[in-house]
This record gives structure tokens, C-alpha cells and sequence, in this order.
């Protein structure tokens, strides 16, 4: 598996369209009017590596896994919904289950889709939505250090709790507590405001390359680094033309990857996330983990039994995988290498894992 990601956004602004073309499904339903979503869509993708289509050539497996990414199409959020306005107390339900949030603004102006606001701001759109996040997260707060809620809660969670609700009271930067708790900390807390963001700027054709004076506000306000600029419908039409059309396709119109390929890498390096592989005969597997993760962290992504009676593992880099044609060169030119309890596991590494059960 790779990482959940939920698509948020006011309502009309393209996220079931996104959600259409990143899965290039027509799952989600898509019309110009609010709340067209309700239950949220939910599509697994692969993520393509060429260095897994390398590995399953060279073991000569029977079968190919990618790891994958799944995207929840999440209903439209609108101001009061921590109230439950427009339905969103259900939908902010939904946003507590994903790794990563894409937020999808609006950055086109169009007489012939509806828009819920009198005109185009994607930092008001932005604030919105973050707001309702922080309202939700402040109810959510109160209710877990209530004296009959906080008896599951150790002093770390509750100090937690205490500090983002002093942050959110005095409309201070939530960023704040990064630099107090370790992520794991964080991650336990629930909180949507710490949740990983990326943001999307759905803009027209005519901006896909540079951007436009919206997608500009949203830079400006240093999320360059997690921010993509697409074009909803460009990407639709992509989806739906055949590799040497869309390859063509892309070409003309100036642009070098699809927003897929640009969500997944942001997505990997937000999360700190790197891929290790199995190859044999039987499959060549991609495996997703945190950066640093110690090699029976990544035993246990395959079985819970590997994790627990790991022993060690055989290694491999990918560059000497390749270079001497599988594992049986690798072990008689001395590029295998066994490893132990301690290892940190690199991204490309091939793994053999040893085990008592």
C-alpha cells in the first residue's frame, strides 16, 4: 500500500472532476451544482515505477505489483460546516481517515460553472475551508479532555490537546506544535489542521504553464513547495487518450507530466516516504514506508509474522539488482549483503527477508 489522500475543497471548484482524472475513472459524479458528492468516492491507483518494470524483467516474475495510492473524493465543504452546515459534519468525518489532504481551489473565472461565492478568491476559498478544520478540531478537543472522555488519554496527548486548543483560541499558527511534539505524537492526535497538506490550483487551459493571477495569491503564501498547478478538464482529456495521443498531446500544450505524476511525488516527499521492492520468481512487489524506517518495520509491511521474528535481511541495492542481472550474480559477485535488526532500510533496496515464526 501507498498513502490515503482526501480531496477537499468548496463545493464546485472540480474535486469529483480530479477525482475522475486521477483515477481515470468516471466513478465520481460530476455535475455544476453543490453537494453533488455525498458519500465519498473512494479510487485506488498505481503508482507506476520503472524500476519495478526493470525487476520483474530481470527475475522474470509472474507478476508485477505496484505500490498504490488511493484518493477519497470528499463532498464539498461550505462556511458552518463544523456546524453541520451543507452536511459537513459527515464529510469532515471522512477527512479524519486520510494521510494527506489535497486542497483543491478554484483559480478560473467561468460564467458556466456555478460557483457557491459572488466571485473568484482562492485565499478566502482556502481560509474557509481551514476554518471549518480548526472549528471541527476545537469541538473534537473539548470533547476528548472532557474529565469523563480524557481516562484513555496519556499526559503527551493531553498536553497535545491543550496546546492546539490554545493555538486555535488565539488564531496562532498551528505549525507551532511541529516544533513541540515528535510526529508520531502528532499523527495520534487526530487533528485535521496537522494533517499534510498539498494544495491544487484548478486553473484554464490558457494558464496551465504559468499559472494566472489566482494561482500567484496561493504561491505567494509559501506553499510553493506543495503546490500544483493543473487544469481539472486538461487532465480529464488526458486520461482518456492512448499513451502515443497523450504523450503528443501533452507535448503541445507545454506541460511535462500529468497532475498524477505531480500529486505522487509531492505526496511521497510531504510524507517522507520512500519503496523498497521484493523480486523472485513468483512477483516483483513495490512496498511503501516512512524514510528511516529499521528493516523489520519493513518486514512487517509484508506479514506482521516477518516483522515479529525477523531475523535479518538479505540486501541488494537496486543499482547492483540491475547491473548484475538478479540475485544470483548479486550473491556470487559479494553485492548481497545480510543485515540486521539495525538496518535503515534505502529507498531501491531489494529485500529477502529471513524469519522464525
Amino acid at each position: 500500500m501507498g498513502f490515503k489522500c482526501g480531496i477537499v475543497g468548496l463545493p464546485n471548484v472540480g474535486k469529483s472532476t480530479l477525482f475522475n482524472a486521477l483515477t481515470n475513472s468516471s466513478k465520481a459524479q460530476s455535475g455544476n451544482f453543490p453537494f453533488c458528492t455525498i458519500e465519498p468516492n473512494v479510487g485506488v491507483v498505481p503508482v507506476i515505477d520503472a524500476r519495478l518494470d526493470k525487476l520483474f524483467k530481470i527475475s522474470n516474475s509472474k507478476k508485477k505489483i505496484y505500490a498504490s495510492i488511493t484518493f477519497v473524493d470528499i463532498a464539498g465543504l461550505v462556511k458552518g460546516a463544523s456546524n453541520g452546515e451543507g452536511l459537513g459534519n459527515k464529510f469532515l468525518s471522512h477527512i479524519r481517515e486520510v494521510d494527506a489532504i489535497i486542497h483543491l481551489v478554484r483559480c478560473f473565472d467561468s460564467s458556466d460553472i456555478q460557483n457557491v461565492n459572488p466571485n473568484v478568491d482562492p485565499i478566502r476559498d482556502l481560509e474557509i475551508v481551514e476554518t471549518e478544520l480548526k472549528l471541527a478540531d476545537l469541538d473534537s478537543i473539548q470533547k476528548r479532555l472532557d474529565k469523563k472522555n480524557n481516562k484513555n488519554l496519556n499526559l503527551k496527548e493531553i498536553e497535545i490537546l491543550k496546546t492546539a486548543q490554545d493555538l486555535i483560541n488565539n488564531d496562532k499558527n498551528l505549525n507551532e506544535i511541529r516544533k513541540l511534539f515528535d510526529q508520531k505524537t502528532i499523527e495520534k492526535s487526530g487533528l485535521l489542521t496537522l494533517k499534510p497538506k498539498m494544495y491544487v490550483c484548478n486553473v484554464d487551459e490558457k494558464s496551465i504553464v504559468k499559472g494566472n493571477k489566482y494561482s500567484d495569491k496561493i504561491l505567494e503564501m509559501d506553499h510553493s513547495e506543495n503546490t500544483i498547478i493543473i487544469s481539472v478538464e486538461i487532465e480529464n482529456q488526458i486520461n482518456l487518450l492512448e499513451e502515443d495521443d497523450k504523450r503528443n498531446f501533452m507535448k503541445l500544450i507545454g506541460i511535462k507530466e500529468t497532475g498524477l505524476n505531480s500529486l505522487i511525488t509531492k505526496g511521497y516527499k510531504l510524507l517522507k516516504l520512500e519503496t523498497f521492492f521484493t523480486s523472485g520468481p513468483e512477483e516483483s512487489r513495490a512496498w511503501t514506508i516512512k524514510q528511516n524506517s529499521l528493516a523489520p518495520i519493513a518486514a512487517g509491511k509484508i506479514h506482521s509474522d516477518f516483522e515479529k521474528g525477523f531475523i535479518r535481511a538479505e540486501t541488494i541495492s537496486y543499482n547492483d539488482f540491475v547491473e548484475n542481472e538478479g540475485w544470483l550474480n548479486c550473491k556470487n559477485k559479494g553485492k548481497m549483503r545480510l543485515e540486521g535488526k539495525d538496518y535503515l532500510v534505502r529507498d531501491g533496496d531489494i529485500l529477502n527477508f529471513r524469519f522464525n515464526t
